[in-house]
C-alpha cells in the first residue's frame, strides 16, 4: 500500500479513478523514459563535475519518486506490483536499495483515498439504500488503502469496531490492463528495481486477480482462518461481520504494522514478529487446510499484548491435505547431504525435467546454502544475507547459476515458493533470529528425524 499526492476529483466520479486503458499504459511507460531521462541529466551534472556516487544517488531517489507516485495514482495491478516488489528489496545491493526502501515501504501502509461520495455509492449498492442504519459510525476518511480496495474505520450497529473494506470501481479490468502492461515492459521494470525478474512475478500476480476481487469468497478464507485460530494465544484473527460482492465487514484489530517493527522495532519485537510470521505461514496449512498467500508487512500487525494480527485473505492457496508430502523429507535429505536422493525425488516431482542431466552433488551444493535457516538451531535472518544468496545464483560466472538453469518450478509449487521467498524477504528486512528448524518439525511432515524406538537403541 502506499501513500501520496493524489490526483483525483471531489465530485466523486468512478471516472476519476485514471483506469482507461491509454491513460494508464502512458504512465506506466513514462516510468522507464523518465529513468532515461533523468540518467542523461545524470550524466551531464558528472561532466559538470559532481561526484559520481552523489549524482547517482540523486538519480536513484528521483527513480524512487516517480515509481511511488505513479504506482500510488493508478492503485490497480501497478500498485499491486509495487507491493509485491517491496518484500525483495532485502535481496537487492545496499548501493541501490537505499533509495528504495523507503518508497517501497510506503506501498505497504495507505494510498490516495477515493472520494467519500464514490465510496458511498459503492456501499449504498452493495449494502442497500439504507447501508447507514448499519453502522453507529463510519469515518469517511479510509485508514488504509490497498491496490483494489481501501479499508474504512467504522462502528457496526451492535457496538463492535470494524474495518470496511471497499473495492475500487472497475479494479478488476484496471489491474489486469497494468500487469499486462508491466509484463511487457518487464525488461525496463529491471531498470527502476535491478535484479528483479518481472515476468514469473506478474504471471503469478495474475492469476490470483480472479480470487482477489471476490470478497465473498475472501470471507470463507478468513473465517476458515478465524475459526482454526480461534482463542490461539500467538495469533489474532478478526472475524467476518458482514460480506457483499465488493464490500468487505470484519472486526477491527489495533496494533503496530511489521513495515514500522522493521523500521524502528526494538530486537525483541523483531524476533517475536519474524517467528511468529513463520509460524503462521508454516501452520496454516496443516491448521485450516490454507496458505496465506501475501506475506507483505502492510498485512501483518504485532499487538500489545504479543501476538500477530493477520490481515487480507484475498490471496491464498488451498492445500487441504496440507503442505505437499515430499517437502520434508526432501528438506531433510538435502540437510543430511543425501544428494542422490534429493535428486531423484525432485525429478519425480517435476523441478528436474525428463532428460535433464545434472549432476546430484552440484545439485545440494546449489541448494545447500539457503538452507542455513533450516540446519541451524538458531538463525539470524540478515539483509547481507538474502543478498549473498541472490548474488550467488544470479551471477553467470557461479557454478550455481548453470545448475539454475536446469531447474524448473512445477506449477502445484509456484505459490509456496513465491510465498517462502517473500516471507525469507520480510525476515531479512526485520533482522529476525528464531528457532525456525523447530517451527519446521512442528509444522512442516516428514521434516522431523524419526524417532528410534527402545528396541532399536537397545
Amino acid at each position: 500500500m502506499l501513500q501520496g499526492g493524489s490526483q483525483l476529483g471531489d465530485n466523486g466520479d468512478v471516472n476519476d479513478l485514471p483506469r482507461r486503458a491509454v491513460t494508464r499504459t502512458a504512465k506506466l511507460a513514462g516510468l522507464p523514459l523518465g529513468y532515461a531521462g533523468r540518467a542523461t541529466w545524470g550524466l551531464g551534472r558528472r561532466l559538470g563535475g559532481r561526484p559520481a556516487e552523489i549524482v547517482a544517488a540523486e538519480v536513484q531517489a528521483r527513480t524512487a519518486e516517480q515509481l511511488f507516485r505513479v504506482l500510488g495514482e493508478l492503485k490497480g495491478g501497478a500498485m499491486k506490483f509495487g507491493q509485491a516488489m517491496s518484500v525483495f528489496e532485502a535481496a537487492l545491493p545496499e548501493h541501490l536499495a537505499g533509495p528504495y526502501r523507503e518508497t517501497l515501504t510506503r506501498l505497504q501502509e495507505a494510498a490516495p483515498p477515493l472520494p467519500a461520495r464514490t465510496v458511498h455509492a459503492v456501499l449504498k449498492e452493495q449494502l442497500g439504500a439504507g447501508w447507514r442504519k448499519r453502522f453507529r459510525s463510519f469515518d469517511d476518511k479510509p485508514a488504509a488503502a490497498a491496490s483494489i480496495g481501501q479499508v474504512h474505520r467504522a462502528v457496526w450497529h451492535d457496538g463492535r469496531e470494524v474495518a470496511v473494506k471497499v473495492q475500487y470501481p472497475g479494479a478488476g479490468a484496471a489491474l489486469l490492463s497494468d500487469l499486462n502492461q508491466i509484463g511487457r515492459m518487464s525488461r525496463l521494470v529491471g531498470l527502476l528495481v535491478p535484479g528483479l525478474d518481472a515476468k514469473p512475478l506478474v504471471a503469478e500476480l495474475k492469476a490470483r486477480v480472479a480470487e482477489e476481487l471476490d470478497y465473498r469468497l475472501e470471507a470463507r478464507s478468513q473465517e476458515t482462518f478465524a475459526t482454526a485460530y480461534e482463542g490461539d494465544p500467538d495469533f489474532l484473527i478478526p472475524k467476518v461481520v458482514a460480506t457483499a460482492d465488493q464490500v468487505l465487514v470484519t472486526e477491527w484489530i489495533d496494533g503496530t504494522p511489521l513495515s514500522r517493527v522493521i523500521a524502528g522495532g526494538t530486537r525483541a519485537q523483531r524476533d517475536r514478529a519474524g517467528l511468529l510470521l513463520a509460524r503462521f505461514l508454516f501452520s496454516g496449512p496443516a491448521r485450516a487446510g490454507l496458505l496465506h498467500a501475501d506475506p507483505h508487512p502492510g498485512n501483518f500487525r504485532l499487538l500489545d499484548d504479543g501476538r500477530l494480527g493477520v490481515l487480507d485473505f484475498g490471496a491464498v492457496n488451498r492445500l487441504p491435505g496440507g503442505m505437499p508430502a515430499s517437502i520434508g523429507p526432501l528438506l531433510r535429505a538435502a540437510i543430511e547431504g543425501r544428494a542422490d536422493i534429493v535428486l531423484d525425488g525432485l525429478r519425480e516431482q517435476g523441478f528436474v525435467r525428463p532428460g535433464i542431466d545434472i549432476d546430484a552433488q552440484q545439485l545440494l551444493d546449489y541448494l545447500s546454502p539457503g538452507l542455513e535457516p533450516a540446519r541451524a538451531k538458531t538463525f539470524r535472518f540478515s539483509r547481507a544475507w538474502l543478498r549473498s544468496q541472490a548474488m550467488r545464483v544470479a551471477d553467470p560466472r557461479s557454478p550455481a547459476y548453470s545448475t539454475g538453469l536446469h531447474l524448473n518450478l512445477p506449477p502445484d509449487y509456484m505459490l509456496i515458493h513465491r510465498v517462502t521467498m517473500g516471507t525469507m524477504g520480510v525476515l531479512c528486512q526485520l533482522e529476525a533470529e528464531a528457532a525456525w528448524s523447530g517451527e519446521l518439525r512442528t509444522w512442516l511432515p516428514g521434516f522431523a528425524k524419526p524417532r528410534r524406538s527402545r528396541a532399536a537403541k537397545a
